[in-house]
């Protein structure tokens, strides 16, 4: 079977949940035979077709755009596709990119779209993005030989929604990686060249945009005075005013410490304190779950992608809550169960099955 992955900024190491996801998924249909071909967004990866544990990468054109970078890049991607991939399925990543699954399909290719999340409830989009987006994720029902949901909640509600596509909408979710912070040492969290040690700081992930919450966690945590500092890992692709505001809270005890991968970045997951998530929209939280692998305690807001994890409730605060969140940064949060978590989100698991979902259109 041959596979051409499109939606995705590229792998490896390219900041995203999508891109994690990809990162894991389809070096391991690789190893059960499948032939993957990524067409990356030239932006985010160096220049020239390159492999990454089996899967081609190849650089297709791109504009860097906050509206319409996603939709301009599918279009073309899908047209080099037909051209000259000639892939037996088209597997799109997210619902702005199912847009176009109508085209696609007119080209004659099957198409299998992973839906990550309910994206028009992004509080970055205008009236007239958030339409596309719903018109895509109707387009992905409606057209798609195979809709993949990263969430349970999302999955049935989808279902439910649509009675009479139900039947090609499945639930397959992201996975934790079991041996994720191994090779990790204290030596990983010093070459970060940030001013923090051991249990001596709390830690979130993500990008710098507004329903990431991440202005939420500041105000919360300058309400307190626990000695652990805070550390926001992450960056933007499009700096904008959100994201400018956000950055000036920078001081001593709130650190920005911008885009990290490889060992930095798990060694910053598992000598932190505490993980905190408080985003207002997720699909499955690809982070939260890396913590949890890392073996380091969580705090995640109450939206429905982050109780699907379905841990204790003292992990949860009620998003946008800032007195909450305030109380609870100065409490100890208890470790969520490892090894059940590591069990239900098993990337080898998720792999084949999705592979069978795959072999089954």
């Amino acid at each position: 079977m041959k596979i051409c992955a499109i939606g995705l900024r590229g792998i490896p190491d390219v900041m995203g949940g999508i891109e994690s996801h990809c990162q894991q998924l389809y070096p391991r249909l690789v190893m059960q035979g499948v032939e993957v071909t990524v067409l990356a967004r030239s932006p985010y990866v160096q220049k020239g077709e390159y492999e990454f544990k089996g899967v081609k990468v190849i650089p297709v054109w791109a504009m860097r755009h906050k509206f319409l970078e996603t939709f301009l890049h599918t279009f073309v991607a899908i047209l080099y596709a037909r051209l000259f991939v000639h892939p037996d399925v088209i597997h799109l990543h997210a619902i702005g990119p199912a847009l176009f699954t109508p085209l696609a399909r007119l080209l004659g290719m099957k198409v299998v779209v992973t839906h990550h999340g309910a994206d028009y409830d992004r509080q970055k989009w205008n009236a007239l993005a958030k339409g596309l987006l719903k018109t895509g994720e109707w387009m992905a029902n409606k057209f798609a030989n195979k809709v993949l949901v990263v969430g349970k909640s999302l999955t049935d509600r989808l279902q439910q929604e649509n009675p009479q596509q139900a039947h090609k909408i499945e639930f397959v979710p992201n996975g934790a990686i079991a041996d994720f912070d191994s090779n990790v040492t204290i030596n990983n969290l010093q070459a970060t060249g940030l001013a923090i040690a051991d249990q001596s700081y709390i830690v979130t992930v993500g990008r710098l945009v507004p329903e990431k919450g991440f202005h939420d966690l500041v105000q919360a945590y300058l309400m307190t005075d626990i000695p652990q500092k805070l550390v926001i890992v992450g960056s933007t692709d499009h700096q904008d005013e959100y994201s400018r505001d956000l950055l000036s809270k920078s001081s001593e005890r709130v650190i920005f410490a911008g885009r990290r991968e490889g060992d930095q970045l798990k060694a910053l997951y598992k000598f932190a304190k505490l993980f905190v998530l408080p985003s207002y929209h997720e699909g499955l939280p690809i982070v939260a779950l890396e913590a949890i692998s890392a073996d380091t305690p969580v705090l995640l807001s109450n939206i429905m992608p982050n109780l699907d994890i379905e841990i204790d409730s003292e992990n949860y605060f009620k998003v946008g809550d800032h007195e909450n969140l305030a109380q609870k940064l100065q409490c100890d949060i208890p470790k969520a169960p490892k090894a059940a978590i590591l069990d239900k989100y098993n990337w080898d698991t998720i792999s084949a099955d999705t592979l069978r979902k795959f072999e089954g259109i």
